[in-house]
């Protein structure tokens, strides 16, 4: 059986002295891509957060292609081929779209002409500010900046948040085809549900810092009880 690309083990995780995840295992193959759910503050983004190295494991270990990553720092687990799209987007305002995309780019299929056909109007705006850029086009720019690095896996929090419907088709066919990427895993946090769960193989629900329900992403699709039990509302908008 192959290695995973991603392995979460007996995790237990926070910030300072409060505890947000506990008992979470999981893994990511190859390839893999994995939708997380949960309602808001569950968790979801302290998950992505603890795989980018950003909180306190207090037990437990996250393994990344067969090491033990769990005490290494941010840059050195995006050097090692982790990327990651922040939920508030973090592009440098001062810097062009074309700085932006190149200033930590790494040699691989992900160039700028791979990235301007994703993302026709970033070659459009290439001059532009990062800070003179819709909200949708930072969303963009921050998607395109991440697939410049070239990882291996890539976390994506809340990529639809905030962002008006007609942008939001066009950013999910973006994701998507990303996702046919054969050489990067995808793992998703994402309150459009069936947006997620249409663009991932396997899904997990979270609640109060914990996975309560694993699923292919198709049979939680059609589970309408599980869904509506854990996300409510969320899953209401959704559909």
């Amino acid at each position: 059986m192959a290695e995973p690309l991603l392995a979460i083990r007996d995790l237990r995780a926070g910030y300072g002295d409060a505890v947000v995840l506990d008992n979470i295992d999981l893994e990511v193959p190859e390839q893999g891509s994995l939708a997380v759910l949960g309602r808001n503050g569950v968790g979801k983004s302290t998950l992505l957060l603890t795989i980018m190295g950003y909180t306190a494991v207090r037990r437990g270990a996250v393994s990344f292609k067969g090491r033990d990553i769990t005490g290494w720092q941010p840059h050195r687990r995006a050097r090692a081929g982790i990327g990651w799209v922040a939920q508030e987007r973090e592009i440098f305002p001062s810097l062009t779209v074309e700085e932006n995309l190149t200033v930590a780019s790494k040699p691989g299929r992900w160039d700028l002409k791979a990235v301007h056909e994703l993302f026709p109007r970033l070659a459009e705006r290439k001059n532009s500010k990062g800070n003179q850029l819709s909200g949708g086009e930072q969303q963009m720019l921050a998607l395109a900046r991440a697939l410049m690095t070239n990882p291996s896996l890539l976390l994506l929090d809340e990529p639809m948040e905030g962002l008006a419907p007609i942008i939001v088709e066009e950013v999910a066919r973006a994701i998507a085809h990303m996702m046919s990427d054969d050489k990067m895993a995808v793992v998703i946090v994402e309150q459009h549900a069936e947006l997620a769960l249409k663009m991932t193989r396997r899904a997990i629900l979270l609640e109060r810092g914990q996975i309560v329900h694993r699923a292919a992403s198709a049979d939680l699709a059609r589970d309408k009880a599980t869904l509506d039990r854990y996300m409510g509302l969320s899953i209401a908008r959704s559909v």
